[in-house]
């Protein structure tokens, strides 16, 4: 039988969270500039990369229901910069290998911003072997659709070893690292080939703990992912809203029309139930509660539920105009698409979910 063991108390968001909010809203809100740009005002001036890394390794030590509401605020502007895959997958993957040398190496970097990284194998299958050359362990072979990987100074890799699969890390160079971008549905979360070709690499962690750090990689990229489409979903909300009450037909704002009015009302319960079960994800996540892999499925099928929801009635509600390349609402919806299936289709977490709470025949 499934159990409560997060207490409710700590689901509610507390006056650091909200100023961490605050403050990311007005940053994202007024910023005009390059990703790059972005990416060292996020780390520099607020602190995101380090907000859920221990302070050992240049961290903040908070946890990730702080590292939720940033996610949340990244999501409500569609940025693009590589958070997702450098703080998150790459960055817990370190974390939860168990290797300090590993974590002590490459998590200052991430903390501090001066490092981007992703990882490969995990998301998708990729077809990569590891072997010892005379120097030391090198990579062979492919892995598609990283995210994040065309550019990435650290590829943390999921390959098969002599001993069975390990995580590798590899800094990638253009010698024995071939990388080509994906043409992709959403052009914000960026993907990309990579090809090993006896790149140089480290074991990270210990021979046999590939699969459960790839298991709490992605069940953490689920929770980000969660927090990042209630934020989106808001946005797409909001701007509903702005629009439907300024707009008029038949001599009447059209948001007054009861039909509009029933769709928004919809949209707003899914939200808000969205929002219940990332918080509940993200309160998990920071506990390393057992009930993890639960919330995060359950929190993929109600976010990835609500975003669709919301990024639809945000192109059909804005009319004609919705449907045009130089309004935002075709890149909200691209990128709810997209994500549906980065960590597993909505049908694939019923099934899991049904399988953790014995429902599975």
């Amino acid at each position: 039988m499934f159990r409560l063991d997060i207490d409710p108390a700590t689901l509610a968001e507390t006056d650091e969270q909200r100023q961490l909010r605050s403050v990311l809203r007005d940053l994202l809100g007024e910023f005009r500039g390059s990703d790059q740009v972005l990416w060292e005002r996020l780390a520099g001036e607020i602190g995101v990369h380090g907000l859920a890394l221990p302070e050992e390794y240049g961290g903040a030590g908070y946890t990730y229901a702080e590292l939720g509401v940033a996610f949340e605020e990244l999501g409500r502007v569609l940025c693009s910069a590589p958070l997702l895959t450098t703080v998150v997958l790459a960055g817990h993957a370190l974390l939860v290998s168990g290797d300090q040398q590993a974590c002590a190496r490459w998590l200052p970097g991430i903390a501090s911003g001066e490092l981007t990284a992703t990882v490969a194998g995990f998301v998708h299958a990729a077809d990569v072997t590891a072997e010892r050359g005379p120097s030391g362990w090198v990579l062979r072979g492919d892995a598609d659709f990283v995210p994040g990987g065309e550019g990435a100074d650290l590829l943390l890799v999921k390959a098969r070893a002599p001993d069975g699969e390990r995580v590798f890390a590899c800094e990638p160079d253009g010698a024995t690292c071939d990388r080509t971008a994906r043409r992709v549905l959403d052009p914000t979360r960026r993907q990309a080939r990579v090809g090993f070709r006896g790149a140089r690499a480290e074991p990270v962690g210990e021979p046999g703990w590939a699969a459960a750090v790839v298991d709490a990689v992605l069940d953490a990229g689920r929770v980000a992912l969660a927090a990042e489409h209630v934020g989106g979903s808001a946005h797409a909300l909001d701007a509903v809203l702005d629009h439907v009450s300024g707009r008029t037909q038949f001599g009447r704002a059209i948001g007054s029309f009861q039909a509009v009015k029933h769709r928004l009302a919809d949209l707003l319960v899914e939200i808000e139930g969205a929002r219940s079960a990332s918080a509940y994800a993200s309160a998990c996540l920071a506990a390393g509660a057992p009930e993890l892999p639960l919330a995060a499925s359950a929190a993929a099928v109600a976010c990835t539920g609500a975003y669709r929801l919301a990024t639809t009635e945000y192109v059909q509600l804005h009319g004609g105009i919705g449907f045009t390349w130089e309004h935002p609402a075709h890149l909200y919806l691209r990128r709810a698409r997209a994500d549906e299936a980065l960590f597993g289709t909505g049908d694939d977490h019923r099934v899991r979910l049904a399988g953790l709470l014995g429902l599975a025949r």
